[in-house]
């Protein structure tokens, strides 16, 4: 339970900080600056609650440590981390409302509902500290395997978009239309969205070594990883949304490419690849 309040408090000064150089700066993206560091300590401190004796929460917070280098680095050379690098969604809804509902919206949605997310997604760490010495199995082994199988497809898609945006920066740079105007290949011929997928799937990975150390999937902390889809589900409807007021062909991509989920394209791909 003390390694429990603990990461409350972290919680809470973390919402403090947050809110309160949200409106020093005017600028909304301070969670997305620490969402992947922020994780980190409160599997540690669970990890370090058990004294760094139990084989699963250790292996579970060096994962999650993995996790949050990989996005970490990701995130800071698209200039996340530099002046005036919002999230550009936020600047779309102050455009929606009025200057009141987005600071109530900052505080309770961006402050408050992502940090406890933040918070949620890893307490399946504190169902496995309350289950200390429950031995390591084949489940657990598998799951670690997936959980790095799912952080290097996430690592592809990030730098598959990556060299695409590098590329049409290039283009128009030289004066030119890029064509395709948006990522269409790789892992996004069978996702809009694998990055998406993967980052979500690796934290059902967690809950479920939680879950492992408990032998039941029936674990409240389940709710992190629910609310984590959740978010990512409201998040990327909004995000499309703005793609295809940008890109009206995008339209034909969403009906042949699987929102989230990697499949195999529609038949609708077979006509336009052969009419590319």
């Amino acid at each position: 339970m003390a390694a429990l309040v603990t990461c409350l408090w972290v919680f809470a000064t973390i919402c403090a900080v947050v809110w309160i150089v949200s409106l020093i700066t005017r600028e909304y993206s301070w969670v997305d600056r620490i969402w992947s560091v922020i994780p980190l300590v409160y599997l540690w401190i669970f990890a370090g609650a058990a004294g760094f004796s139990d084989l699963r929460l250790n292996t579970m917070a060096v994962l999650v440590t993995l996790w949050g280098a990989r996005l970490t680095f990701n995130f800071a050379r698209k200039g996340g981390y530099a002046p005036g690098g919002e999230d550009y969604r936020w600047a779309v809804l102050r455009g929606r409302m009025a200057p009141w509902q987005f600071q109530l919206f900052n505080l309770s949605f961006i402050t408050i509902y992502q940090n406890a997310i933040l918070l949620l997604i890893t307490l399946p760490a504190y169902t496995a500290l309350q289950n200390v010495g429950t031995p390591v199995g084949p489940l657990d082994i598998a799951l670690f395997a997936l959980f790095l199988l799912l952080l290097v497809g996430e690592t592809v898609a990030d730098q598959q978009q990556w060299d695409f945006h590098q590329w049409k920066n290039a283009e128009r740079a030289a004066g030119r239309d890029p064509r395709p105007r948006f990522l269409q290949t790789g892992l996004f011929r069978f996702s809009r969205h694998p990055n998406f997928f993967c980052e979500q799937a690796q934290w059902w990975v967690i809950f479920f070594l939680g879950a492992a150390a408990a032998g039941s999937v029936l674990q409240w902390t389940v709710l992190g990883a629910v609310l984590l889809t959740t978010l990512f589900i409201g998040s990327t409807v909004f995000t499309e949304s703005i793609t295809l007021s940008k890109y009206p062909e995008y339209a034909d991509y969403k009906k042949r490419t699987s929102a989230l989920i990697p499949w195999f394209p529609g038949k609708a791909a077979e006509t336009w690849e052969a009419a590319a």
